[in-house]
This record gives structure tokens, C-alpha cells and sequence, in this order.
């Protein structure tokens, strides 16, 4: 399903390729996030139980410039683990600096298919175990058709790491975009609305919510290329968590994880105790939208997915034989920053949320290297077993609430 407006959102990837990078940036640094963190999908998608050795067939759906497809190509090649990435988008340009991106790593795990993802049905490509599709569906004729069309390509036991904007952390950016097809109306040439939307943002009065919101960091240090999809995309809608999990449940798909988790747990949002256990009576699709409004601070939703009636379950954190990895963290250098007060503090796009380390946490952090199943890290712990066992669950809460320690299978489990 397309329309006029879709044909303009194609010309103006064309144009502005997003996010702006910079192939010969792959020498200096890996650009890492969420979703499609190669821990995460262990963790998230498949519960840590499915062998790392056997092959990971992915598809970036809207892989624009090329983040998730770099970074989980990258991942997979650095960790020895069989797979291909295929990206998948419309955008010619951008498919060039993917491209460039990837020659530039010397990925040989990728495949480039220029195309939209609505024609999956029709593209013969797949099946595929885990999909990723961020930034995107907010930008479709018609979303529901959208992730339908990704669902239909979905391996069984598969499962889909999607974002979508929201609302509230988004507050100024609505208000921006309505005075810019004021001034900047789209029959005008797309450089001169991007000369316009510079103007306007240079002049922007301090009292303005744009002005006031600091949560659109990438886009608006993004050049040219996140202004237009920040304020003169020709279509763009947020979704709420309430409208996120309708989304899924239109499509067969239940979440396994909202991310990071602690984002979605009102206690981290509420300080009144009474307030806490009345939350606590919730659902959990109700607590998820609870903290989203009673924080005002979430941007985009981030979600991972799975079939319902799959019997998705959690990864058991007393399951000695997975292998705790902790996400882009050093354990002995977590360690060292927990220091004697055994407290560390996570900072979530300007939030800073606290976590409070067992008085083993950080012999416990020192001993976690990606590799160890959980069962030799903590037997290396010189305590008794059971204060060894109970303390490693209490740092396992606390940091998975952060999406910083997760689990994974280990090879042939």
C-alpha cells in the first residue's frame, strides 16, 4: 500500500540518507544500540536457549545507512558465529554507504536487497530467525500491513526487535513540524524547507518545548539528514504503549521485553510507597503504560516480539549452565566503579537510575567474561553456596532491569 506521501518520504531518503554516517568512521568506532544487540536477541528473542553455532539468518527491514545491519554483521563475525544479515530498503543512497560501511569492516556475512519491505510476501526471501525494523513502521501508509508483511518472513521460533517513536519524549517536536509546513510548506524544494528548518531552529525562542526537550540529541546533532526526519518528514506518528501493544497483538505477536525493562517499571518513576503498591496491582501492560506516562521522558519504544502462544519463557537465572554476558560492560571495571558503597548508577538518556550491588556483586561482576557458564563463575566465589547463589539472583535483577546482563546458551546447549 502506497500513496503520494509515501513517494515522498522515498525522495526525501534519496536526498538525506539517515542517519548521516561516515564509512571511513568503521576504523574509529562500532555503532552499538538497541534493538539487534547480538546479546540481546539471546537473551530477548530466544531465551537463551538457542545454540550461538547455529547460523542466525537475519533481515534489517529499512536498514537506511546501515547501524543494526554494521553492528550485528560485525558481532557475529567478531564472536565466530555462523549467519547472514540481509538488509533490506527502498533508499538506493543509502544502500551505497551501507554498503561502503560493511566493505569498509570487511563483512563478508551480509547481502544487500534493495526493495520495500511491503513486497516480503512477494520477494521469496526468507524465512528468517530474528527481524529487525527500526525506525520504520512509524513511517508507513499503514503500519499494521507493515509488521504483517514481516511476520509473514518470520521463521517459526523466531522474533522481531522493532522502535517506534513515542509521544511524550518527543514533546516540542510536533508543534515544530506544524510551524514548518507553515513556513516551509512541502511544494517547496526539500533544500530550501532545510534552509528554512535551520532558520527556524537558530531562531527558535528558548521557551519553546523544542528548545526545552533534550532527549533528540541524534537528530538534531544529525546534520541536514536529521532535520528532515526529525521536523520535515512527510510522515511520522508516535505510538503510546498502550497503541504499541495493539500494533502487536494485530499482527499474532506477543512482547518479551520492553527495553531497557526498568524504564517500564512504574517503581522507578514513583517514590510514594503507597503509590508503588498500587501499581503493583497492575497488569503488566498496565505498569508498562503507567511508567511511560508517570515519566514523560520516553521518545521511542523499543520493543522485542515473539508469535503468541509461542511459550516464549524468560532465560532461568538459576539455570547454571547459560553463560551470564554482560552488555558492552567490562565486569572488573564495573567493579572498580561500583567501589566500596557497592552502588552503581546507569544513565538512560539523561535519566540516571540507580542499582544497588549484593556485597558479592562485584566478586561476582570480576568473574563474568561472555564465556564462563554462570555455574564456574560462581563457584569461583569464595562463600557459602547458597549466600553465593542468592546474591548472584539480586545483581541479576537489578542489572537485567538495565539490560546490562543478560544470558545466553552456551555452544551445543
Amino acid at each position: 500500500m502506497t500513496d503520494r506521501t509515501d513517494a515522498i518520504v522515498a525522495d526525501q531518503y534519496e536526498a538525506y540518507p539517515y542517519p548521516a554516517r561516515d564509512p571511513k568512521d568503521e576504523a574509529k568506532r562500532l555503532v552499538v544500540g538497541s534493538p539487534s544487540h547480538l546479546a540481546e536477541i539471546d537473551h530477548w528473542v530466544f531465551g537463551a536457549r538457542r545454540d550461538p553455532m547455529r547460523p542466525l539468518h537475519a533481515l534489517i527491514a529499512g536498514g537506511g545507512t546501515g547501524d543494526a545491519c554494521v553492528m550485528l554483521a560485525t558481532q557475529l563475525a567478531r564472536a565466530g558465529r555462523p549467519g547472514q544479515v540481509t538488509w533490506l530498503d527502498r533508499s538506493a543512497a543509502a544502500g551505497a554507504i551501507a554498503r561502503r560501511r560493511v566493505e569498509a569492516r570487511g563483512l563478508t556475512n551480509v547481502t544487500f536487497i534493495q526493495g520495500s519491505l511491503l513486497d516480503l510476501p512477494s520477494l521469496g526471501l526468507g524465512p528468517f530467525d530474528y527481524i529487525d525494523c527500526c525506525g520504520v513502521l512509524h513511517h508507513l501508509p499503514d503500519p499494521a500491513a507493515g509488521l504483517s508483511a514481516l511476520v509473514s518472513v518470520l521463521a517459526p521460533g523466531g522474533g522481531l526487535g522493532l522502535m517506534v517513536y513515542a509521544p511524550h519524549g518527543r514533546t516540542g517536536v510536533y508543534m515544530a513540524q506544524d510551524a514548518l509546513r507553515r513556513l516551509a510548506p512541502p511544494a517547496l524544494r526539500l533544500a530550501e524547507r532545510v534552509e528554512t528548518a535551520q532558520r527556524f531552529l537558530r531562531a527558535l525562542h528558548p521557551e519553546h518545548w523544542l528548545a526545552r526537550n533534550a532527549r533528540l540529541n541524534d537528530h538534531m546533532a544529525g546534520g541536514d539528514a536529521g532535520i528532515v526526519d526529525l521536523l520535515l518528514h512527510a510522515r511520522d506518528r508516535a505510538y503510546t504503549v498502550p497503541e504499541l501493544l495493539a500494533l502487536l497483538d494485530g499482527a499474532g505477536l506477543a512482547p518479551t521485553a520492553l527495553i531497557e525493562p526498568a524504564r517500564y517499571d512504574p517503581a522507578t518513576w514513583l517514590a510514594d510507597p503507597r503509590l508503588r503498591a498500587r501499581a503493583a496491582g497492575l497488569s503488566w501492560a498496565e505498569q508498562a503504560a503507567l511508567a511511560e506516562a508517570a515519566s514523560g521522558t520516553m521518545a521511542v519504544h523499543i520493543v522485542y516480539a515473539v508469535r503468541a502462544g509461542a511459550g516464549w519463557a524468560a532465560p532461568d537465572p538459576a539455570d547454571e549452565t547459560r553463560i551470564p554476558v554482560l552488555r558492552e560492560l567490562d565486569g572488573a571495571a564495573l567493579a572498580a566503579q561500583a567501589g566500596a558503597g557497592g552502588r552503581l548508577s546507569f544513565d538512560l538518556d539523561g535519566v540516571s537510575l540507580p542499582v544497588a550491588l549484593p556485597s558479592l556483586g562485584a566478586a561476582i561482576l570480576r568473574r563474568i567474561d561472555g564465556r564462563i557458564p554462570l555455574g564456574a563463575v560462581l563457584d569461583g566465589i569464595d562463600a557459602p553456596a547458597e549466600r553465593v547463589r542468592r546474591e548472584w539472583t539480586a545483581l541479576y535483577a537489578g542489572l537485567k532491569a538495565m539490560n546490562r546482563l543478560l544470558l545466553a546458551a552456551p555452544p551445543g546447549g
